[in-house]
């Protein structure tokens, strides 16, 4: 049978896409969801909250696996909210531990939304009715640590240091027989924290030297970290969440797609738009779990420092463990749409 010009051309194209379709990988070829430990401050500003959620969205992707959360702020209300914040998504199961330290005690502007109730039932459902029936943040870190592969765990820590430097000094108990410096250098693979300035910061009186606050808040143990975190660290400094907030317009007209959100109603409850909040939190979330995008440039290898006062400064050097996020205009764009689409993605049904 004669085939026409046209046909035979068209099933040439069929054909040369079906050769050039890749094999089918093998299991060990396909990318594996990122083990994921979130250390936040939960209450003190709304950035955790949305990073939180935008976790649970890479979770429904498969991209990452969130093994616990553990809390640096004193507020009992934090658990709960952060167990109504999993349990929205589905997950409810996760493990949350608290610390126990007197670091920010003061009740979160938003998490008081986990004792909501709409009637007889909580608006956001939850079972960790307080933080005091929570266990400590270390026996769960390194519970997660320990049941983990080895060389495999990210950590993304948005609060304060006081739980992973209170981790390294963690002694051999039931849960491992290694002490917390031995158990991080075998399980963990990349601390990605959101601490410190790497550029000055403009101000009403011009360029100043910024003294961050998830560092000034517990300086001891941000010193311990930068001194002695024995993996790579990735610094998101105050600088980058700082050049790429949250539009307000997202919070009022992407949540919609149920009566009440978490994460839009802890945005309103810590400041009611319009405002647009910097995204500090959700950067190092989003450089923890995909580092490969080109989202952000990263600076030489090198080491940070902590001074006595809380500033961060940066010293190169060529087998240095650290490195910190920088910015351009390009890539601001680009986070700023992944950060919106991410967090505000519905939870898997």
């Amino acid at each position: 049978m004669m085939i026409d010009r046209f046909h035979y051309l068209a099933f040439s194209l069929v054909m040369a896409s079906l050769c050039c379709l890749p094999a089918v990988s093998n299991a060990d070829d396909v990318k594996r969801p990122v083990p994921l430990i979130f250390d936040t401050d939960i209450g003190n500003d709304v950035d955790d909250v949305l990073a939180l959620g935008m976790i649970h969205s890479l979770q429904s992707r498969g991209e990452c696996e969130l093994l616990a959360v553990t809390i640096t702020k004193d507020d009992p209300m934090a658990a709960p909210f952060t167990d109504a914040v999993n349990t929205f998504y589905g997950r409810g199961e996760i493990p949350i531990g608290v610390c126990r330290s007197g670091v920010t005690p003061g009740t979160g502007r938003f998490n008081g939304l986990a004792s909501i109730k709409d009637g007889d039932e909580f608006r956001f459902p939850h079972d960790l009715r307080s933080g005091k029936d929570a266990p400590d943040a270390v026996t769960v870190l390194r519970k997660a640590l320990a049941d983990a592969e080895d060389g495999s765990v990210v950590i993304a820590q948005v609060g304060f240091s006081t739980n992973l430097a209170d981790l390294l000094k963690s002694k051999p108990d039931d849960v491992s027989p290694l002490d917390g410096m031995a158990l991080v250098k075998k399980k963990v693979r990349l601390l990605s924290a959101m601490a410190g300035a790497f550029t000055k910061i403009s101000g009403s009186k011009g360029p100043y030297d910024h003294k961050e606050y998830n560092i000034i808040k517990d300086i001891p143990a941000a010193q311990a970290l930068a001194t002695d975190w024995p993996t790579p660290i990735l610094w998101s400094g105050f600088e980058i969440g700082l050049a790429v907030a949250y539009p307000h317009e997202s919070i009022q007209q992407d949540y919609g797609y149920v009566p009440h959100h978490p994460l839009a109603e802890a945005y309103i409850a810590y400041n009611p738009p319009p405002h647009n909040r910097p995204t500090w939190d959700l950067t190092s979330v989003l450089i923890a779990v995909r580092p490969g995008r080109d989202y952000f440039g990263l600076s030489p290898r090198g080491t940070v420092t902590v001074a006595d006062d809380g500033l961060t400064t940066f010293a190169p050097a060529e087998n240095g463990l650290h490195q910190y996020l920088t910015l351009t205009d390009a890539q601001k764009i680009r986070v700023v749409e992944t950060l919106v689409l991410l967090s505000s993605e519905p939870p898997k049904q």
